[in-house]
This record gives C-alpha cells, sequence and structure tokens, in this order.
C-alpha cells in the first residue's frame, strides 16, 4: 500500500486552486457574470471563455478526487473519532466561519459597486465545497476504515488488477456518465450548490480513495498511459468546441473530464512527485487562499474595472491584484495570528522551523 508522502499530489491542489482564482476572475469578464453573483465588466473578453470550457469539466471533480486521497493519507495514522475531530477542526470550522465572517465580504462589495441595499443571509457561497468534502467524510467514513482493515482481501487485490488496465480507470467514467443522464445537468460545469455536483463529488471523492487505496499500480497506469488520456481529452475538447459549440451531452462531458484527470495524474506523477521549499509554502497557502479569494478579488475588481485602460490590462490586473493581496493577507495576517490559524484550516501552533521563518522574515517563493 502507498504510505510515502505524494508530493503530487499536493503540487496538483495548489494548481487547482491557482486556476480556481484564474478562472473566477475569467468570469468577471463574461456577458452572464451577474446572473452568478459576480462584478461584471462593461468590455468584454468573451474568446477567454474556450479555454475556460476546457478547465470547467475537469478542475473541480480533480479537487473532489485528491480530497478523497487525502482520507486516505489520513486515516493511515487515526481512528474514526481522530479523523472526524480532524476534519471537523480543518474543515467543518472554516466552513461555519467562511459562511458567518468571509462569504459576506464578497456580498458586500458586489452590493456597494452596484449601489444596492446592504443585506445578507447564511450562505456558503464559494465554501459550498468544504461542506460537500465534510459531508462526504461522514457518509463515506466507515466504508473507508472497513477498507482499512482489510488492506490484503481479494477485493484489495481485485482493484489493483482493475487498474492495471488502461481501460480500468477510465471505465469508472460508467458512474459519471450514469449520473448525468439520471440528474439532467442544466450545465455539466454548473457543480455548486447542485444535487449534480453533491454525487459527482462523491463518486469522484470515492474513486479518489481507491484509486490511492490500490497501491502503486494505478500510478503506474496513468503515467504509461498518459499521452492516451491526454490525446482523447484533447479529441474530446475540439469535438465540443467545433463541432457542438461546447455545449455536449453530459455523458460526452463525464467521459472529457475523467480522461483530463488520468492524463493529470498520469503527467503529476511523473513530474511533481519531489519535495520543494516552495511546495512546502504553497501547499499550507491553498487552502486559506481558497478562503479568501473572492472577496479580494471582488475588491480588485471593484477597484481596477474603472480604470481607463484597455481590458487585457484589466484582466491582468485584477490576476495580479488578487495573488497579491492573498498572498499579504496570508503571510502577514492568518499565517502569522495563532487564533485565525485554525479558522482558514491552519494548526493552531506553528513547528519551531515556521515559527523562526516568521519571526525572521517573510518565506520567499
Amino acid at each position: 500500500m502507498t504510505t510515502e508522502r505524494r508530493h503530487d499530489i499536493d503540487w496538483l491542489r495548489v494548481i487547482a486552486i491557482g486556476l480556481l482564482l484564474i478562472y473566477h476572475i475569467a468570469i468577471i469578464f463574461q456577458p452572464w457574470a451577474m446572473f452568478i453573483g459576480f462584478i461584471r465588466s462593461d468590455e468584454l473578453m468573451e474568446g477567454l471563455w474556450k479555454p475556460m470550457t476546457m478547465l470547467n469539466v475537469w478542475r473541480i471533480p480533480l479537487l473532489f478526487y485528491v480530497s478523497g486521497m487525502g482520507v486516505y493519507f489520513a486515516i493511515r495514522k487515526r481512528n474514526w473519532r481522530q479523523l472526524l475531530l480532524e476534519r471537523s477542526k480543518r474543515i467543518l470550522l472554516p466552513f461555519i466561519f467562511g459562511i458567518i465572517a468571509i462569504v459576506p465580504l464578497h456580498m458586500f462589495i458586489f452590493q456597494g459597486h452596484y449601489n444596492l441595499p446592504l443585506g445578507y443571509y447564511p450562505h456558503p457561497g464559494h465554501l459550498w465545497f468544504l461542506g460537500n468534502i465534510f459531508t462526504y467524510v461522514l457518509l463515506l467514513s466507515p466504508l473507508f476504515f472497513y477498507l482499512k482493515k482489510h488492506e490484503d482481501s481479494r477485493f484489495t487485490k481485485g482493484l489493483s488488477s482493475f487498474v492495471s488496465n488502461p481501460l480500468g480507470p477510465l471505465s469508472l467514467s460508467a458512474f459519471f456518465i450514469i449520473e448525468a443522464l439520471i440528474l439532467k445537468p442544466q450545465a455539466f460545469e454548473l457543480y455548486a450548490l447542485t444535487w449534480h455536483g453533491f454525487f459527482l463529488g462523491l463518486l469522484a471523492f470515492f474513486f479518489g480513495f481507491l484509486f490511492v487505496y490500490s497501491g502503486k499500480t494505478f500510478w503506474q497506469t496513468v503515467l504509461t498511459w498518459r499521452w492516451l488520456y491526454l490525446g482523447l481529452a484533447i479529441v474530446l475538447y475540439i469535438i465540443r468546441l467545433v463541432v457542438l459549440e461546447i455545449k455536449a451531452p453530459g455523458y460526452l462531458m463525464a467521459i472529457e473530464s475523467n480522461l483530463w484527470i488520468l492524463g493529470v495524474f498520469g503527467f503529476g506523477y511523473k513530474y511533481l512527485n519531489r519535495p520543494s521549499i516552495t511546495l512546502s509554502y504553497l501547499s499550507q497557502a491553498a487552502y486559506p487562499v481558497y478562503i479568501i479569494h473572492m472577496f479580494v478579488l471582488y475588491a480588485g475588481a471593484a477597484i481596477i474595472l474603472p480604470l481607463q485602460i484597455p481590458v487585457l490590462l484589466k484582466f491582468i490586473a485584477i490576476v495580479v491584484f488578487t495573488g497579491v493581496v492573498c498572498y499579504l493577507i496570508y503571510e502577514f495576517i492568518i499565517r502569522r495570528i495563532g487564533f485565525l490559524r485554525p479558522l482558514f484550516g491552519l494548526r493552531w501552533k506553528f513547528n519551531r522551523v515556521e515559527k523562526a521563518k516568521i519571526l525572521t522574515k517573510p518565506a520567499r517563493l
């Protein structure tokens, strides 16, 4: 069984959250931005949406897969009580705090920008993902701990054999196809606060656990066949873009989504599975940045959009503003103030090495 630290999985989590920031900024420049509660630019960049449609079929499912993998590593050294306590501190606490203190900030910025009456009702906003993950942990923990106790079972050996074939991992797309056919989502990429997003996430979370549970066989398979997965994903994306004008049936989107993800796992395993100081810093920063990025992004949009500069520069400026301000808030506030740390998913106390770095100078990226 896999026991070592998987740096590629950490990297994929960081990269996925980085792409999330860019994706959300791209929404600002789309004509329908206000319909989903985003500040909208008067000058549009609809051409941005074509590459974004490549991302939106796999970026969120990838995070669900990775989260399931994370639970596998967590239960290697925890019993069920310890797991639930740890996940309550790391996921449930930031989720509740975010609903109360973080989500209202970007709602108020939106209302202020459009001169709307200020008001707020409890809403998870972009933090819906955390609510889903915590629910999955509660639902699937009994099964996960059962599997942990039977790691040498016939099922485990059969699973390892199943994922050794390149069609094995891909065939699990059948479950995602069934989900799409039953729920018939209005748009496959609408995951937030929908039953489609809930059940798709549940499947990805569960299979993410199983992929790591199966041992190194899965990783050897995606490593060997990564170009095949990536090539097929590109073919389906081109068909969706050129022939279907982006609106592909849910069953095709489900297959394309998993092809991208399997390809990403293969390339990540080959090139990203090594430690680094940068990864150590970013893997801790990614979660707090995910929590705060929306109100920073909205603030950047409210400040930059009125400027008399080309629309491309506005997009770049909002990206830079969001990245820099998120870094400053994390580095100089969240990371350094002890009582704030657990509210953003960090440990209450930092170790001696981290404390020494904080007391001397900011970490270098």
